[in-house]
């Protein structure tokens, strides 16, 4: 059977994954290690999870800013555990003029900075200071913001989109007078990204606590969202941490309560990145190339005319552009149908597999029969499959306007039924022993092999005891994802690590 890729999930994921994005015209290297070029179609998706995001954020009040691209070396120095955290992935800029000498291009001697800068690994230090000078009293709180940015961390097994040296992001901060109204925020936003995953990704999620020891640093709790990919690892789809008043100690953010004392603000950070496409791309694809769920797609719905350099072309391209026109006056899934009319020159079955590849929703071709007829055909992608017999269907063109709407929400629920399917049954609960769970992950000789996830109690080992847990997930190449919210009692079961009483449950996942 010929699919559209050169390798399929099942020969190679990894390759598989490559070639999705290459096919899909996403992103390619740059000619730079770690860091990659974003191409219009795979930045289009990036715009989509900002539109609908940015949204969001606006509806639950925060506002939008931006902080500077490099951080005096005096600001990250003041919060040690956080410097402990990210020192092996900071990029440093000691110079600030290059110079000739001895025929090459160096960095002048003479133009040496008095205090090093880090390029944004992340902003909690910056926008601490300016939370200093902007914070007096609790009339100044909560204090809302969000930006959009790029981040540096130095990255040593680069994947373009999972993990790169740069990569886009979105990060909030919040303050706020208390812990509890801080722990809220931070659960508000866990829930914004789960249901945007869910919702506009058609990712199906797990959100929970992260154990200590996977802590953002320092973070008093950090939660995140966790999604299922195809070849059963995890993916950490987005983070919220509550920081209590580490930063706000080592920053002096501090303000005058109503009783007039002085008191440090409660801090948050959470955030979400390009990894999101990779997400979407192993969630979703297929053979073929990508599916995108048509919340998501930049185009919901392409039109490839059939021409063939005869006097009826000219009927064929209007009859596409006005149809097009036609469609974006619409709405679905409660916005403007996206539509475009093909008009690039090239083979028409070519052009009709470059946008399979790229996972647009609905895909039409219009020739001059189509146009006689007054009708459309076309194929959702959802059931696009190159080594079977492509499944098209034809309905008249006022009856395909009317059911445009309806065809891409039944494409949308569909991409994440398949999806929540997957995670359900990728979900083992029955593994009661350590043993079982480490026969579970060995079956394969190969560590690539299919493996969901493992659901199992958890008594929150500390010291020599969670560093033997670490040391036997790390022989299995496992980590711990999260502690699932909400949490079902574990009274009277046993953690499988030390057999001491659960107070959890946890699962247990190789992952991105």
């Amino acid at each position: 059977m010929k699919y559209a890729l050169p390798v399929t999930r099942a020969e190679s994921f990894p390759d598989w994954y490559q070639a999705v994005v290459a096919e899909a015209d996403l992103a390619e290297e740059s000619g730079v290690r770690g860091c990659m070029i974003i191409r219009p179609w795979g930045y289009g998706i990036w715009q989509r999870m900002q539109e609908l995001l940015d949204r969001r954020f606006r509806e639950t009040g925060h506002e939008n800013c931006y902080f500077p691209l490099l951080i005096p070396l005096s600001f990250i120095a003041k919060e040690a555990e956080h410097v402990e955290g990210f020192a092996k992935e900071m990029a440093v800029v000691t110079h600030h003029r290059l110079k000739m000498i001895d025929g090459a291009l160096k960095p002048d001697p003479e133009a040496r900075l008095e205090e090093p800068l880090v390029v944004r690994p992340t902003s909690e230090t910056v926008i601490g200071a300016a939370f200093q000078r902007w914070i007096r009293s609790h009339r100044d709180l909560p204090l809302l913001l969000n930006q959009w940015a790029n981040v540096v961390r130095w990255e040593m097994r680069p994947r373009l989109f999972l993990r790169t040296v740069e990569f886009l992001w979105q990060e909030g901060h919040t303050a706020h007078a208390t812990a509890e109204e801080a722990r809220q925020e931070t659960l508000r936003m866990l829930e914004i990204y789960r249901a945007f995953a869910e919702d506009a990704l058609a990712m199906p999620v797990v959100a929970g606590e992260k154990p200590p020891h996977e802590r953002f640093p320092g973070a008093e709790s950090t939660f995140s969202i966790e999604a299922m990919m195809q070849d059963g690892k995890a993916l950490q789809a987005g983070t919220a941490h509550y920081l209590g008043t580490n930063f706000s100690r080592a920053q002096h953010i501090r303000f005058q309560t109503e009783q007039g004392e002085l008191a440090y603000a409660h801090t948050t950070s959470w955030g979400v990145t390009t990894r999101l496409v990779g997400g979407v791309v192993m969630t979703h694809g297929d053979d073929d190339g990508l599916r995108l769920p048509p919340i998501l797609a930049p185009r919901q719905i392409v039109l490839v005319p059939i021409v063939r350099d005869r006097p009826e072309d000219a009927s064929v391209l209007e009859y596409c552009e006005s149809l097009a026109a036609q469609l974006g006056r619409g709405a679905a899934l409660g916005e403007p149908i996206r539509a475009l009319a093909d008009r690039k020159l090239g083979r028409p079955v070519d052009k009709r597999w470059g946008w399979i590849k790229r996972g647009v929703p609905i895909v039409c071709e219009v020739g001059a029969r189509d146009v006689a007829a007054g009708s459309v055909t076309f194929v959702r992608r959802d059931r696009a499959r190159r080594g079977e017999k492509l499944d098209f269907a034809s309905l008249a063109r006022a009856e395909f306007l009317e059911r445009a709407p309806a065809l891409l929400a039944e494409v949308q629920s569909a991409l994440h039924d398949d999806a929540r399917e997957r995670l359900r049954a990728g979900i083992r609960t029955d593994l009661a022993t350590l043993a079982a769970v480490e026969e579970y992950f060995r079956e394969s000789d190969d560590a690539d092999a299919y493996r969901g996830w493992v659901q199992v109690p958890w008594a929150r080992p500390e010291g020599a005891a969670l560093d033997a847990v670490e040391e036997r997930l790390k022989a299995l190449k496992l980590t711990i994802r999260v502690a699932p919210l909400p949490q079902e009692s574990a009274a009277g079961e046993r953690c499988v690590f030390t057999g001491a009483p659960a107070r959890e449950r946890i699962l247990l996942a190789r992952a991105y």
